[in-house]
């Protein structure tokens, strides 16, 4: 057997994988799983032993948010009524952080109760059947997704939509969908006039797209944070690692990035714990 045909075989050998793994019915996350991240590609969940989180007393200048997203949160883990939520707003201020740091606030409470799956904004066509099976589970799931937006010519949206208003079964009581995204509308308004200026009924067009954050119960702001609240981050981070820093540094750090915000006080605090010779 020559060397291409090796090659071919291997080839034909993982076309034959893929097709079996998505032919295969999708089953629900292990029940003893905390958090686990959905892959249409491979048709499966893959769990997620430590999930990179911190606790929620490090994350400052979210007061309102905590307190708003960590109710809706326990609530649904209880299993009474809750909203989806929309985490909107500047970059690095801590939208995905508080998702993480709420779900393991409540799942250091009470281990098990409460599944954290991880969904790409690539895979949101695969919602509808997700939430399917998903349905059929006696778990209770909280479904992330990271950074969501539109472009130009993406029809995703629409999936998204028809889950977040439940389509003919309704959304189902034991799953909630949490996103975080730049921009409040989840798409650019411009994309939306643009598409508007070619349709019969341009206005129709404009609120179909531009108001499918409207399916969102729960929308949770966040912006940049003034200095004082930067340096009281920089400062918890420091307290909780036992870490020598000196405010210059910090305000010298944020200015050389142009911006001050949770994640560019963690970068900082990463710097530090790295000259000093400490581990996170």
């Amino acid at each position: 057997m020559t060397e291409i045909d090796t090659t071919i075989i291997e080839q034909l050998r993982r076309i034959a994988e893929a097709l079996e793994g998505k032919l295969r019915p999708l089953s629900p996350p292990d029940a003893a799983w905390d958090a686990c991240v959905y892959s249409a590609e491979t048709h499966s969940f893959r769990q997620v032993a430590h999930v990179n989180a911190l606790p929620l007393a490090l994350l400052k200048g979210l007061e309102a948010q905590k307190a708003a997203l960590l109710e809706n949160t326990r609530r649904f883990a209880g299993g009474l009524p809750a909203n989806n939520a929309l985490l909107w707003g500047a970059r690095g201020t801590g939208k995905s952080s508080l998702v993480k740091s709420v779900h393991k606030a409540l799942s250091e409470a009470a281990p098990h109760t409460l599944t954290l799956i991880e969904i790409a904004r690539e895979d949101i066509r695969a919602l509808p059947e997700l939430l399917h099976v998903l349905r059929a589970s006696p778990g209770r799931y909280l479904l992330l997704c990271d950074d969501l937006s539109f472009d130009a010519g993406d029809t995703t949206y629409k999936s998204l939509k028809s889950v977040l208003e439940g389509g003919l079964e309704g959304r189902p009581e034991n799953v909630l969908f949490y996103a975080t995204s730049n921009r409040r509308h989840l798409m650019p308004r411009e994309m939306a006039e643009n598409e508007a200026r070619a349709s019969l009924h341009p206005g129709e067009t404009i609120e179909e797209k531009v108001s499918l954050s409207d399916r969102f119960g729960l929308w949770l702001g966040f912006h940049h944070l003034d200095q004082a609240i930067y340096l009281e981050i920089v400062q918890a981070y420091a307290q909780h690692f036992g870490l020598p820093y000196e405010e210059a540094h910090a305000l010298e750090w944020a200015a050389t990035r142009g911006t001050r915000s949770g994640r560019v006080a963690w970068q900082f605090t990463v710097n530090v714990a790295g000259k000093a010779g400490k581990t996170l």
